[in-house]
């Protein structure tokens, strides 16, 4: 009879710091340790392919523009693979990244006759807390759907992408916010050391996401519930709440992506984030991020979604249509999981 300890430690795959024997297992979380760190000679060599393709590439304009969009969608792939590394999948991301934005436009905005605002008579520098709010309060929902009444996640956050892109949708009538408040344009436009701000933010993000998985009790449990939710709770951790929290934190960050890309745009179009879910997937699991729970590190996902933006970023440069390229998000998908079901040892089960 295994003791507690050895469920428990079993479950955690390589990203959480607790003593395993040395076994086949083991072997396999320092391949997959090795793995956060695969990505950077790809890194290194699409670079130098860029500037091979066209010199433009290393340029500082193009390397800060493929910061800042990668940062807009960065943000959205550290909430999903948060989700992810605990077991549980969100498809709703993409909608709320729009409809956040959307909602405190709608709010902020006159009503007069040529506006499609509401006309609340708000301040304007209430722009970010309310973006922020409506984020938290999708995730709420959809942590009462999932944890508190068992539904299916899948399909929870499925349905929700639709409502809220529909939401978006209706408040909108289908057009675009302009003229927003400088409040939600700031992050976009606002430079440090002539960097975005939002290229800071998302940096910090991750790298406060790598502590709190890699050195926190809060990380451990995390890995842990992804791994094995019985074993977890066994241990004394409290599943629901850390799910339910973990929701609405992601669906706050998703909310923060699409507050990014509104100040860059200083605008909220009526599709905003459509789509975006299938680069967020093939980001993540590209950077190591297993879909199945309980394994990946935030530095694996920053290189995964910044290698995706540099490919994207190489094939624009060489001509390469629109259409390709998204074709490339779905096919990164495939290599992912076939390289991950190789180094995890599974290949052959």
């Amino acid at each position: 009879m295994k003791s507690m300890t050895d469920s428990v430690s079993e479950t955690t795959t390589g990203d959480v710091p607790i003593a395993l024997p040395q076994t086949s297992t083991t072997r396999r979380i320092r391949i997959a340790r090795l793995r956060d760190f695969a990505l950077v000679p790809a890194v290194i060599a699409v670079a130098v392919l860029g500037y091979a393709v066209n010199p433009v590439f290393l340029h500082k304009g193009n390397l800060i523009l493929i910061l800042q969009t990668m940062s807009e969608v960065g943000v959205l792939v550290l909430a999903e693979a948060l989700i992810l590394i605990a077991g549980r999948m969100d498809l709703s991301l993409e909608s709320t990244f729009g409809l956040a934005p959307g909602v405190a436009a709608w709010l902020l905005l006159p009503g007069a006759p040529a506006s499609i605002g509401l006309g609340s008579h708000l301040p304007s520098w209430t722009g970010i807390p309310l973006t922020l709010a409506a984020g938290a309060v999708i995730g709420a929902i959809n942590g009462l759907l999932i944890v508190k009444y068992r539904l299916n996640g899948f399909i929870v956050t499925l349905g929700m992408l639709i409502v809220l892109r529909g939401l978006l949708t209706g408040i909108s009538k289908g057009q675009t916010f302009f003229n927003l408040p400088k409040s939600m344009l700031w992050i976009g436009q606002t430079y440090w050391f002539t960097v975005p701000v939002a290229v800071w933010l998302c940096l910090a993000l991750f790298g406060v996401a790598m502590f709190v998985l890699g050195y926190t009790r809060a990380g451990r449990s995390l890995y842990a519930i992804g791994g094995n939710p019985n074993a977890a709770r066994a241990a004394g951790i409290n599943v629901d709440r850390v799910l339910w929290i973990t929701l609405i934190i992601c669906s706050t960050l998703a909310a923060l992506g699409g507050l990014m890309l509104t100040g860059r745009l200083a605008s909220v179009a009526a599709n905003q984030g459509n789509g975006y879910i299938f680069t967020v997937f093939a980001a993540a699991v590209i950077g190591g991020i297993s879909l199945n729970g309980g394994k990946g590190t935030m530095f694996g996902a920053f290189t995964g979604v910044l290698l995706l933006y540099m490919i994207q970023d190489v094939l624009t440069l060489a001509g390469v249509h629109a259409e390709w390229i998204g074709a490339l998000d779905g096919a990164i998908i495939l290599l992912a999981l076939v390289l991950s079901r190789i180094t995890s040892g599974q290949a052959q089960d």
